[in-house]
């Protein structure tokens, strides 16, 4: 039957015009359906086939080959948020080779599989960072090459998106790591190469350490090695060139790389990676003077990521072992756990990290289920001894032999689980290489805290006291978290035991770190509701002090619903406290102002610069310019896809709704700076409005700012002290007079109203 041309019109508003074979478009047409969407090219008995254009109403246009009604074949499709992928096709999948440019800048070019990457391929991020390598489902897999925009790089195997296997992992500063990772963490023996010393060739290593074509490392923790062995070995690595090239055709190339793997700087546990040379030497060249100048490197055994054993060797010596020093030399603060304190500090922290990464990943496979009553008991223990020559369920470790207790492993489980916090980035914070750091105590506790490498969890020391009323209030604390997603009760992930060896026991609770923000944090105060000793010495105040009850000059105005739902949860975690004869509570707040340079000594006691360099410094003089500062907040309808909807270590609760937004979930969006989700106690906007001194001699202060917008974030800490009436007789004996503000004495109701009450003048209902 021969083609026509003609017109057609549908009952379903549907229109077509050109070739037509009988009542079916055959040849060059144009079809525009009701919706909108218009397609102009090749037809064959009805269906799209040939080359082609489609459009979509939102904007998203396709134009290349079609297939029975597919895209199938080669073709660009321009997505609606502005990436534009080309390259092969399949079944309206992309599936072949193909280039994708994200709306980021973000570029991938390769391989795909049923609209993943899959086989080789090049990711370049927008901030320089680039993979080339083999891909599987979307994530990096097999053999692949990843350099930093800071010139760091690493040569080896990966498994979904992280370094698993065999690698080699060369610093901007010219030093080099051969060795195995496991799950994106060190894991076996390796040898590190200062910069300046000599190394194998890199060309050569993969054979001359032993792996084999899966990345597996079969080095043994005796061997030495041998640089000439390493010179006449055969090269087994293939350039970057060979990783992405493809049968001749270079129409190189939905999905991001895998987000276990971070895109932006180089991972954490290299940034301190050794005692290497000072200065960034160049080692690209093999032959470099330079390296002779540092005969010293050193043969490292790691335990998924902790670092258990070294020995220093000489690149020098060929003889056929190691020869290590007289004594073994002390592992570097950024390789493992800081020297807090001494040796015995150093030992605690690593006991810890032994003892957290046996116990999670021994309740991890274990399959999920809810809490019974015996998961609480006495008896829910996890006990293990750790010797240091190792034994048969433990590895060896360069530290003290010690005995290891797990205090309800099923429910703290559970609650990491509830608290949407993965295993495995559990462990990777508190036992990876960076190790630990102590930060003061604010409080008079005598506990000791260590901050976890990227900030998002706390560790505490605890008296047995607080570990009893801890297990004791467990059960229900378990049904309030659960109960009230958006509890500002502080997160525990976990409660453990270490014994020394010549008897002393440790106890410690991990917690979440409510001020691992996205933004810096100014001001921090611990609130109690008293006035008795609750304010901080001039001397003592820095820009990370933790300020009491009287240094606070300042009340919080927040809009209409976030301030309802703030005391709403307040008042019921007060309650649970309350019924559990809880007492001495604080609420911890956090204050980022979006002005901080126009804070000034004569809003607060002056403050004392921090001497961490890192930190930014906040201007202590006053610029006298405007009187109010210009609005700095922006409170808008919420977008899932605008903000990170990841939980943080403190809060997981719901996004929170504001009247002003006509009583919408809204997002904070901070001008030039970021787009928030705003949750209870974490990022909520409010003015802090100054309280101005009346003195007439001041009157001067009338030119400061009195109105400032801030960003808020608190949560109630310091949960694990329980009412003592005998505490309160004895008190009440010796002052023969009862004063309700002697903490240690109070009673529960009247602590929690007090509490309220304070917190009710603090956040004031707007007039």
């Amino acid at each position: 039957m021969e083609t026509r041309p003609g017109e057609r019109e549908f009952s379903n508003g549907d229109y077509y015009s050109g070739q037509l074979k009988g009542t079916l478009p055959h040849g060059r047409g144009k079809y525009v359906w009701s919706d909108g969407i218009i397609y102009e090219g090749d037809w064959e008995e009805g269906k799209i086939s040939g080359r082609g254009k489609l459009m979509w109403s939102s904007g998203a246009k396709y134009e290349g080959d079609f297939s029975g009604g597919y895209l199938h074949g080669f073709g660009t499709m321009t997505y609606t948020d502005g990436s534009v992928y080309g390259g092969a096709w399949r079944m309206n999948v992309r599936h072949g080779l193909g280039r994708k440019e994200y709306c980021n800048s973000d570029v991938y070019d390769g391989s795909w599989k049923e609209g993943l990457q899959n086989g080789s391929g090049s990711y370049t991020w927008y901030n320089g960072n680039r993979f080339i390598g083999n891909w599987k489902k979307g994530k990096m897999s097999g053999r692949g090459v990843m350099s930093w925009a800071n010139g760091d790089l690493f040569n080896g195997f990966w498994l979904n998106g992280l370094r698993h296997g065999s690698g080699v992992y060369k610093y901007a500063d010219g030093g080099f790591y051969f060795g195995t990772w496991s799950r994106g963490l060190k894991d076996g023996n390796g040898v590190f190469y200062p910069a300046g010393s000599k190394h194998p060739s890199l060309k050569k290593w993969h054979r001359s350490f032993g792996y084999d074509d899966t990345g597996n490392f079969v080095l043994s923790h005796n061997s030495s090695i041998n640089i000439d062995d390493l010179r006449a070995s055969r090269a087994v690595s293939r350039s970057l060139s060979e990783l992405t090239t493809t049968s001749g055709l270079t129409r190189t190339s939905e999905r991001f790389p895998d987000e276990n793997w971070s895109i932006g700087d180089p991972p954490r546990d290299f940034m301190h990676h050794g005692p290497s040379s000072k200065s960034a030497r160049s080692v690209d060249s093999g032959q470099s003077e330079a390296r002779d100048k540092n005969p010293i490197v050193f043969e490292r055994e790691y335990m998924q990521g902790v670092l258990i054993k070294e020995r220093i060797m000489s690149s020098i010596d060929m003889s056929h072992r190691a020869r290590p020093l007289n004594r073994t030399k002390e592992v570097t603060v950024g390789a493992c756990v800081s020297f807090l304190g001494g040796k015995w500090n150093h030992y605690l922290m690593l006991n810890l990290q032994l003892g957290i990464r046996y116990t999670v990943g021994k309740i991890t496979p274990v399959p999920r289920r809810e809490v019974r009553a015996s998961d609480f008991s006495v008896r829910a223990r996890i006990m293990m001894f750790f010797p240091r020559n190792g034994s048969q369920y433990t590895p060896p470790h360069k530290s003290i032999d010690f005995d290891w207790k797990d205090y309800c492993p099923m429910v703290f489980r559970n609650l990491r689980e509830m608290f949407k916090l993965d295993a495995a980035d559990y462990m990777m914070s508190i036992c990876g290489d960076d190790g630990l750091r102590e930060i003061s105590s604010p409080g008079k506790s005598g506990s000791i805290f260590y901050l976890s490498h990227d900030d998002r969890f706390v560790i505490k020391t605890l008296k047995r006291s607080e570990l009893k009323v801890l297990l004791r209030m467990l059960p229900r604390y378990y049904e309030h978290v659960g109960d009230y997603e958006n509890t500002l009760i502080t997160k525990f992930f976990g409660v453990h035991r270490i014994k020394l060896k010549w008897g002393k026991k440790v106890r410690f609770v991990v917690m979440g770190n409510m001020f691992c923000t996205e933004l810096k944090i100014h001001r921090r105060y611990d609130l109690k509701g008293s006035s008795q000793g609750r304010y901080t010495e001039k001397s003592k105040m820095g820009e990370k002090t933790t300020m009491k009850d009287l240094d606070l000059a300042y009340e919080f105005q927040m809009d209409k619903l976030l301030r309802e739902a703030l005391f709403k949860q307040i008042i019921l975690d007060c309650s649970f406290l309350e019924s559990l004869q809880i007492i001495d509570y604080s609420l911890l707040l956090g204050l980022h102002f979006r002005a901080p340079d126009q804070l000034n000594d004569k809003l607060e006691p002056p403050n004392e610069m921090s001497d961490q360099e890192s930190d930014a410094s906040i201007e202590v003089s006053m610029p006298r310019e405007p009187s109010i500062p210009p609005k700095g907040l922006l409170l808008v309808t919420h977008e899932p896809n605008s903000v990170n909807t990841a939980p943080g270590p403190h809060i997981r609760g719901s996004t929170l709704r504001a009247f002003s937004v006509g009583e919408k979930e809204v997002d904070l969006i901070l001008p030039g700076t970021a787009r928030l989700r705003v949750q209870l106690g974490v990022n909520m906007p409010a003015q802090a409005h100054h309280k101005l001194k009346q003195d007439k001699e001041e009157s001067g202060t009338v030119e400061l700012f009195e109105v400032y917008d801030v960003v808020v974030y608190m949560g109630i800490i310091d949960i694990l002290q329980e009412y003592n009436m005998k505490k309160r007789v004895e008190h009440s004996c010796k002052s023969l007079q009862y004063d309700p503000m002697t903490i240690s004495a109070i009673e529960p109701t009247l602590y929690s109203k007090r509490f309220v009450d304070f917190l009710l003048k603090v956040f004031p209902e707007k007039a």
